[in-house]
């Protein structure tokens, strides 16, 4: 994005009739695709007339003679001229593209600025040196993610992490044993990922008589459960729940535990609230409102709908300015789950 591009993250767990749909939808005009991912590529890329150029990146050293390839990654970087100068950019320029499948029909597109990306980027970064011990960042991390990059930024991470000078390590394929081989070689102490992942790695054989104490984990992408958080606590990681949507760039709630939980609550009762939503980031405005559009009780029981105001919101779906009008009724981003608010918010 920072050359004036619009990054589009393809996801390849979608049917090739997505992929084809989201990628001619976009308009999309180079690709850059892993090897690895052949296959779907020569599946999809005759019907996707707007792609001009096709770019590959291997890890193989020898040259690689694939029909249809424009170029390789690593020989652009190699012939490219080394600068530093970026374009002026507005910063309300588009910056990037995903779509979602959470909604019925069609994948949806969302789209951020690189405003929107900065505000996302130092919102998150204030938070997470807010949480403190329990799950926070220090400028001494080695941040590793576990969630791909088409899950709308890897959910904005990689950008805290970049801005932060975190070290950082990226595994590719998400295999246990070679997880829990880079947590421990590589000093790995911070990650993110949906539940089934954490899951994965922490019934691996691998992980048995591991002590994984210097690790912390955000978990979002579905509900963390007590069980599995205590299952991971034995191993001795941190788990922190975090809340978003595609439409939302992603991240508006971590898991914060207050200064005076960490004091006085026992471990147990602090990871009660760790496995909840958690807090709203700065910048976010965050309503759970019933039927009648009034906030429900802060009583952590009444149940409602969440409604979002925040600068880093997609406007709206793209090109589809009818869902767009549905998906901000009356000012507010809707987002069609269910919440309750507690007596701590």
């Amino acid at each position: 994005p920072g050359m004036g591009a619009i990054l589009h993250t393809i996801n390849p767990r979608l049917s090739a009739e997505n992929l084809i749909y989201t990628m001619a939808h976009a308009e999309d005009e180079v690709l850059i695709f892993h090897e690895d991912f052949l296959p779907l590529v020569e599946q999809v890329r005759p019907r996707c007339p707007s792609i001009r150029k096709v770019i590959l990146i291997t890890d193989k050293e020898e040259k690689a003679d694939i029909k249809g390839v424009d170029a390789e990654y690593e020989e652009l970087l190699t012939s490219a001229s080394p600068s530093d100068e970026l374009p002026d950019l507005d910063e309300n320029t588009q910056a990037t593209l995903a779509y979602t499948t959470g909604t019925t029909g069609r994948p949806k597109g969302v789209y951020f600025t690189h405003r929107q990306l900065v505000l996302q980027t130092t919102a998150g970064w204030g938070s997470m040196t807010a949480i403190g011990n329990y799950g926070g960042m220090d400028k001494h991390e080695v941040y590793m993610p576990l969630t791909p990059m088409f899950h709308v930024h890897a959910w904005g991470l990689p950008y805290w992490a970049t801005l932060f000078g975190f070290k950082q390590v990226y595994p590719g394929k998400y295999d246990p044993e070679m997880i829990l081989r880079l947590v421990v070689e590589e000093k790995a102490t911070f990650s993110h990922c949906v539940p089934t992942i954490l899951q994965m790695i922490i019934t691996a054989p691998a992980a048995k008589g591991l002590d994984l104490s210097h690790w912390k984990v955000i978990i979002g992408g579905a509900r963390l459960t007590k069980g599995l958080a205590m299952a991971a606590k034995e191993l001795g990681i941190k788990v922190t729940a975090a809340y978003g949507l595609s439409e939302t760039c992603p991240l508006l709630v971590l898991a914060n535990l207050k200064p005076f939980m960490e004091k006085e609550w026992d471990e147990d009762r602090q990871l009660d609230w760790a496995i909840k939503t958690g807090v709203v980031m700065p910048l976010v405005k965050m309503r759970v409102v019933g039927p009648d559009g009034k906030d429900v009780a802060q009583d952590g029981t009444e149940t409602g709908e969440i409604v979002v105001r925040s600068p880093w919101l997609t406007p709206g779906y793209y090109k589809d300015p009818e869902q767009s009008e549905e998906l901000w009724t009356g000012g507010w981003m809707h987002t069609g789950d269910v919440a309750n608010v507690d007596e701590y918010g």
